[in-house]
This record gives C-alpha cells, sequence and structure tokens, in this order.
C-alpha cells in the first residue's frame, strides 16, 4: 500500500486513527473501482475532480492532454516547490497522463487503439466537437460497444442552449439559484465554493459513470452520458423550485426559513467574526435561547417579516455582546446546531478534520510533497490509497503507448509528427 509523507497510510489517515476494527481488517482488499479504466480529455475542475474521485476508488485515470492548450488551473496560484498550480496537483492526482494533438494524423489511431482498454471516456468539450476530430461517440462505441461516455458541457447536448458557453456563475443565474442569494436590497454575490460546477457538475458524472458500469456489467453494453452544468444547478435549486412549482412564486433573498426569514442566519461577534445559527428545530431553538440567556424571546411570534426583523435584532444585539472564543466555549458544551464561521485555514486545523484524515501528503514525482485534500468517500472495504499528486502532462507516453501495443518505432513516429507529446 503506498504511503503519503512520513509513511502515513492514506487510507488510515482517511479512516482516522480510532476507525473500527472491522474498517482495519479490510483494508487489503480490493479496491471498488480497479476495474474501471478512464480517459479523460477534461480540464479546469468539473470533469478532473470526478475522475480524481473515481481514481481516488482504484479507476486506473489516463489524461489526455493538447500540446498547445494546457490546462489553465496548472497556472492557479498558489505553486508548489516545482511552479505547478496546487489545485492541479489535487485534481489530477493518481492519473497517467498522454499529451495528443488530435488534429494531427495518427492520433486517432492511438485514440482508437486506447479505447480497446480504457472503455469509459470522460470529456468537457462543447458538443460536436470531438465528432468533427474522428473520435467522438460514435465513432469509438462503434469500436468498443461497451464504451461508457460522459460528456460534461454547460448546458448538455441538446436544446437551443447546447452550444453556449458558460461558468459557474452563470449556471447559478440561470437556474435561479442567485435570485435569492444574499440580504435584501443587495445583489448576489460570487460563490467561491463553484457549486454549479462541482456538484452540477462533478458528482452528477461520477454518479453516472458508475450508473452505468452497474448496468454494464449486467448488459455488456455501454451507454452516452449528458450532464449540464446548469440542469445540476437547478436541481439545487430544488427547494425553491417546489415553491415556484406549486404556486409559492419565487424566493428572494431574505426569505424562507433558509434563507433569513427566521432565526437562522450568521451573527457578529464582539470581535468581528461570526457565528452560523441553524437552531431550527424547536428542542435546538430552546436550547439555543438558553445558552445565549435568552429564554424571553421563546414566545415571540415570527408570522411576519416585521416580526422576524425584531427576533433577529434582539439575536444579534445578545451575540455581539461577547467575543467569538466566549460563544465557542458556550456552544461547545450545549451542541444546538450553533458553528463559528471558520476560515479555512483555521477548518483545516480543526480536530473533527485531523481526525478524519481531512488533509493527506502525496509525494510528488521527482521530489517533495503536496498537500491536498483527501476524498470525503470513506469505504470500510476499499480504502483509498492516492499513490502521487498529479504528473507532468505527458510523462506517461511511453509506457502507456507500448501497453496499448504499439511498438518502438511507432511511438517513436507518432513524437516525430507531433501527434503525440512529452
Amino acid at each position: 500500500m503506498e504511503t503519503g509523507s512520513g509513511g502515513r497510510h492514506l487510507a488510515h489517515g482517511v479512516l482516522g486513527s480510532h476507525a473500527p476494527n472491522l474498517y482495519r481488517k479490510r483494508l487489503n482488499m480490493t479496491r471498488a473501482l480497479s476495474q474501471l479504466k478512464i480517459l479523460d480529455f477534461t480540464t479546469l475542475w468539473p470533469g478532473p475532480l470526478a475522475t480524481m474521485l473515481l481514481a481516488d476508488l482504484g479507476a486506473h485515470v489516463l489524461r489526455i492532454e493538447a500540446p498547445d492548450r494546457p490546462d489553465l488551473l496548472r497556472y492557479l496560484p498558489p505553486y508548489d516547490e516545482a511552479g505547478e498550480g496546487a489545485a492541479w496537483r489535487m485534481a489530477n492526482r493518481n492519473k497517467k497522463s498522454l499529451i495528443l494533438d488530435l488534429r494531427k494524423p495518427g492520433a486517432q489511431q492511438v485514440v482508437q487503439r486506447l479505447v480497446a482498454d480504457y472503455d469509459i471516456v470522460v470529456e468537457q468539450f462543447r458538443p460536436g466537437v470531438l465528432d468533427r476530430l474522428g473520435v467522438g461517440y460514435a465513432a469509438l462505441s462503434a469500436l468498443q460497444p461497451r464504451m461508457i461516455w460522459c460528456a460534461i458541457t454547460s448546458f448538455g447536448q441538446t436544446g437551443p442552449w447546447r452550444d453556449r458557453p458558460g461558468h459557474d456563475i452563470g449556471f447559478l443565474a440561470v437556474s435561479g439559484l442567485a435570485s435569492h442569494l444574499g440580504r435584501p436590497g443587495v445583489g448576489p454575490a460570487p460563490w467561491t465554493a463553484l457549486p454549479g460546477d462541482v456538484a452540477g457538475g462533478t458528482w452528477p458524472a461520477v454518479a453516472g459513470i458508475l450508473a452505468a458500469a452497474l448496468q454494464r456489467h449486467q448488459t455488456g453494453v455501454g451507454q452516452f452520458i449528458d450532464i449540464g452544468m446548469a440542469d445540476g444547478a437547478l436541481f439545487l435549486n430544488a427547494l425553491a423550485a417546489t415553491q415556484a412549482l406549486h404556486g409559492g412564486g419565487s424566493l428572494l433573498p431574505g426569505q424562507g426559513v433558509l434563507g433569513g426569514g427566521s432565526a437562522y442566519d450568521h451573527y457578529r461577534t464582539a470581535d468581528g467574526r461570526y457565528l452560523a445559527v441553524g437552531a431550527l428545530e424547536p428542542k435546538f431553538y430552546a436550547l439555543f435561547l438558553q445558552a445565549i440567556a435568552r429564554e424571553d424571546l421563546a414566545d415571540l411570534p415570527m408570522d411576519s417579516d416585521a416580526e422576524v426583523t425584531t427576533l433577529k435584532f434582539e439575536i444579534a444585539a445578545t451575540l455581539v455582546s461577547r467575543d467569538l472564543a466566549h460563544w465557542r466555549q458556550v456552544f461547545d458544551q450545549v451542541p444546538c446546531c450553533v458553528e463559528a464561521v471558520e476560515s479555512t485555514e483555521e477548518a483545516l486545523r480543526l480536530p473533527q478534520f485531523v481526525a478524519r484524515g481531512a488533509v493527506v501528503d502525496l509525494p510528488v514525482v521527482g521530489g517533495g510533497t503536496s498537500r491536498q485534500l483527501a476524498s470525503p468517500v470513506r469505504m470500510s472495504a476499499s480504502p483509498q490509497v492516492v499513490a502521487h499528486a498529479a504528473v507532468v502532462p505527458g510523462s506517461d507516453a511511453q509506457a502507456v503507448l507500448t501497453a496499448a501495443g504499439f511498438a518502438p518505432k511507432e511511438i517513436a513516429a507518432l513524437q516525430a509528427s507531433g501527434a503525440v507529446g512529452g
């Protein structure tokens, strides 16, 4: 089993030092997705993150990159000691890499040979791009009937917006999510967690690939998976959509139990920090009021906007009277769904995440290590074992092409023509 820096097993780190014995006894079992082999044509965040999650669970992922269109994530600060983007190191860990120029003769033959073995393709091009290059779903599935093809696009393969480019901020806009984010009278702010990309693209892609692999196991036949990130963002807006679909109109900022129309909100402390108050259920709300010594608010009505505003003013006045350290101590003793708003650095140091091995040190090929987040998927009989951070693009060309059956002279010719880089 591979280890991270200091010899700490990633599987042990993810499960935690107090993992049940049942987990520990099974750590030498087969990894869950060791039978899956994936060609990854994606860049940036949604697709690479999806294939990273699959690779962490044992899938064999070969990343295909163009020689003249590098992944811009490589140049997003901060950089590691080798000058590579830290986010890129994470999203492309545990993968092999091959540089192919699909416009050059011979490159199509390489892909055709590879899909005999790598029979799952994940791509993030606009609809039709790979078809025009001769390596689209129709061409490759004819050669490989077991082909599972997952296309992640902005708006999906159909509809009037199929060719429209997009980014996370736009997916949140068209899905209606952005319309009720933020405060009344203030426009929505960008959401740096990229929920449209990750919850709308990454996770649906992972679910679709695994569902298709399960069905293929039963039928022997693959299929096409159409992931539109705007669709995923719309699904994220399901709570507000149920209101709109049943005559309740559109949710606006500051409305709804979860949007500020109740005590559920963020409140400032004396030192300028914030508390997230999620005490929704009656038992938690009662505990919360007891903890802040405001039981007098228990019977305050919340039937109108004005009444809710009055309640929140009283809560805010109480919480701002003491600093965050005081309230941390109070709510550590009274579990009522109230938490401090942590900075990212503070979050990474929280005992809960440390105990669960949420951060791992991975070796970088050529020397050094890279600190990264572990996958959130923890399975008792299928440990995550991450061998290395992302490798330099194209560094696996010889090994990959040799394994695909190309002779040394053929490999040399492909490299000389520019079809294969690295």
